[in-house]
């Protein structure tokens, strides 16, 4: 069970780079997608492959691009002769005002947030099948109550709940299909402290989370929520009380 294949989309930094660690702490032989970053994403692979050698290999791809999804799952297959897991982190989050929002927005929010987990599912099928494995999303709180500014990624994520749920449906009882919604984890680039004091005062908890709570929730559904499918848990300390 601890040493099985993972593939961790969108794992160079942030919370990627955390379910990366804690799964490969686990036991696990991690499949490092990334897009454009390689040099941090090659830092955290020199790191855990000094502690197990050949257990972290890195692959990049640009999920906008349609072509890339089933190359991106078949090397995966390559890496380790198989594949057990997916998590689909990848994504893409800015605003878009209606007022403003474009056709190329809609694209790349759509494209990440919601194409790109479905059709590397679809390829990852024959396999996690194969391995009684799981897949993994990476949703959002405002998937359920919407983030002002920011309706085509609520969208998009919005859509990713539901695929979580067909998938589940569609997919079982070979394969399982979960997701993790996080909270206030990591603050998007320019937030104000005026805003990040007024989210921290509306969580129950009073307090930020950080990347390994979200991994902590991923390696649950991994290895031990073996009668757990098609359902979504909130890591956000009760903020989505108060939304």
């Amino acid at each position: 069970m601890k040493s099985r294949s993972v593939l961790v989309t969108g794992a160079a930094h942030r919370v990627g780079a955390s379910i990366v660690k804690l799964l490969h702490e686990q036991g696990a032989n991690v499949v490092l997608h990334y897009r454009s970053s390689k040099m941090a994403a090659q830092k955290i692979a020199d790191e855990l492959n000094a502690q197990r050698e050949g257990s972290v290999v890195l692959l990049a791809a640009d999920l906008s691009d349609t072509h890339s999804y089933s190359d991106l799952i078949e090397n995966a297959v390559d890496c380790f002769g198989g594949l057990d897991v997916l998590i689909n982190n990848a994504s893409s989050f800015y605003p878009t005002p209606v007022p403003e929002a474009t056709l190329d927005q809609w694209d790349d929010l759509m494209s990440s947030n919601l194409k790109a987990p479905f059709f590397l599912s679809q390829a990852a099928t024959p396999y996690l099948a194969k391995n009684q494995g799981c897949i993994v999303n990476i949703v959002d709180i405002h998937a359920d109550k919407p983030l002002k500014g920011h309706p085509i990624y609520c969208m998009a994520k919005a859509g990713l709940v539901m695929m979580t749920k067909a998938l589940a449906k569609e997919l079982g009882p070979d394969i399982r299909v979960n997701a993790v919604a996080p909270g206030a984890i990591l603050w998007p680039e320019g937030m104000e402290a005026e805003i990040k004091s007024e989210i921290m005062e509306r969580t129950a908890l009073k307090r930020r989370g950080n990347p390994h709570d979200i991994a902590k929730a991923v390696s649950y559904l991994v290895y031990d929520a073996e009668y757990m499918t098609g359902q979504v848990m909130a890591i956000d300390g009760g903020r989505s009380l108060n939304l």
